[in-house]
């Protein structure tokens, strides 16, 4: 796919700052980062959302994610926690139509934000039930 920024950053056409690079997958730095040590892992191949991801693939980007992770608590840089985030699809949050997983240091007071807005309150159990139900008919 030409006209992907992510497939020319993982081929090595585009800008990059590279972290780590394999046969499968890159890291590399956000060049819009939320924190200072904001890494994307991304696979090589094209695929534009989780439903196209194989296990395989999925299960080798989350641990590039968990050895940038350590990486970034045993460098300088300031990380007194980490998320992983995926946006997958438009109504996710997604931008770059090429999976991508972010790899985020925290620290008290960062600018970065996942909010619910009305609060937390608990689902009637028959409702998680119902949904927990329909979930594993397509798993099955």
């Amino acid at each position: 796919m030409s006209e992907c920024i992510f497939c020319a950053v993982s081929a090595g056409q585009a800008e990059r700052s590279l972290v780590y690079e394999d046969e499968t997958s890159v890291a590399v730095m956000d060049i819009s980062p939320v924190n200072p040590g904001h890494v994307l892992v991304i696979p090589k191949e094209h695929v534009v959302g989780l439903q196209d991801l194989t296990d395989d693939t999925g299960s080798h980007l989350f641990a590039i994610a968990m050895r940038v992770s350590r990486a970034l608590r045993r460098s300088p840089i300031r990380s007194e926690g980490i998320n992983l985030f995926v946006a997958d699809g438009e109504a996710a949050g997604q931008e770059v139509f090429h999976v991508h997983l972010h790899v985020l240091p925290r620290f008290a007071g960062d600018p970065f934000r996942v909010e619910r807005a009305g609060g937390w309150t608990a689902a009637p159990r028959d409702e998680l039930d119902r949904v927990a139900s329909q979930i594993r008919e397509v798993l099955a």
